[in-house]
């Protein structure tokens, strides 16, 4: 007895068969190439932001660094000016306030090197990300225009062979209309077969006589004979042929070349000398009156 869990294994590997199946049937590899292009230039576009984000926090610290280094300055010119007139507890005040900007630039000089590094790492990861994409755009188009030419060189074989959905309902067609054809004129023959031996009558020319029917059968063959006996005489391989006359047939040929002997004799012997003709007469002088 197989366990339910083999059984619900094969059910899983079935279908996830099937399943793969029907995706490469619907898969297109344009339509990947070009969702892995869009993808790709996605990804640059958020590096840029990326890029763009710490120039922007870059350029603010610097523009913190410009504000404190002239406080400090401001303070340092305070702290003289103090000195001039004898306050030494203004310049000492002044001092302290510029060492704490002090400290302050000092730090935002390093977050300033840190940034302008991330800014330039990030800078040269777009560019290369970008020849990348620039060159998988090149060859994606290039994928697609050849599985295009393979696709339609393939769809005009299919069609040349008659393989394909479209040309094989077409070649069914044909393949009917030949058959529908052969079948017509196979009727056609049996009914002039039908009709030249009598056993069809022609409803428009009305009933064929039986008799001439017969005779335009033996006519047909002698016609036949004929044309043999000339080509073999032609060929040397019988005598002359011999005029077929009224329909006389090889059973009747002694009596008629008997009958041409007769015809013959009587034209061989001389024929007896004609008698002279009689004057004619000749009118009287009286007759005219």
């Amino acid at each position: 007895m197989v366990a339910p869990m083999s059984v619900m294994k094969r059910v899983s590997m079935l279908f996830r068969a099937k399943a793969n199946k029907a995706l490469d049937r619907m898969e297109d590899p344009r339509e990947t190439l070009d969702y892995s292009y869009q993808t790709q230039l996605e990804l640059l576009q958020k590096v840029r932001r990326g890029v763009a984000d710490v120039a922007t926090s870059r350029k603010r610290i610097e523009l913190q660094i410009n504000q404190l280094q002239q406080s400090s300055d401001k303070l340092d010119r305070q702290a003289r000016d103090a000195l001039s007139v004898g306050r030494e507890d203004l310049a000492r005040d002044a001092l302290t306030r510029k060492a704490g900007l002090q400290g302050q630039l000092t730090e935002l000089n390093t977050q300033y090197t840190t940034l302008q590094g991330e800014e330039e790492r990030l800078t040269g990861a777009s560019q290369r990300l970008q020849a990348k994409v620039d060159a998988f755009r090149t060859k994606k188009e290039t994928i697609k225009a050849t599985y295009t030419a393979a696709e339609a060189q393939t769809r005009i074989n299919e069609a040349f062979t008659g393989i394909s959905e479209e040309m094989g309902d077409v070649g069914l067609a044909i393949q009917r209309a030949e058959d529908k054809t052969e079948q017509m004129k196979a009727r056609a023959g049996a009914i002039d077969e039908l009709m030249a031996s009598g056993a069809l009558d022609d409803m428009v020319g009305g009933p064929r006589d039986d008799i001439q029917a017969e005779l335009d059968r033996m006519g047909a063959g002698q016609d036949v004979e004929a044309e043999l006996a000339r080509i073999k005489g032609e060929l040397g391989q019988g005598s002359a042929p011999r005029e077929i006359e009224g329909g006389v047939n090889s059973s009747d040929r002694p009596a008629a070349g008997a009958a041409d002997a007769a015809i013959d004799g009587q034209a061989a012997q001389p024929s007896p000398p004609a008698e002279p003709a009689e004057p004619a007469e000749q009118p009287q002088a009286g007759d005219t009156a």
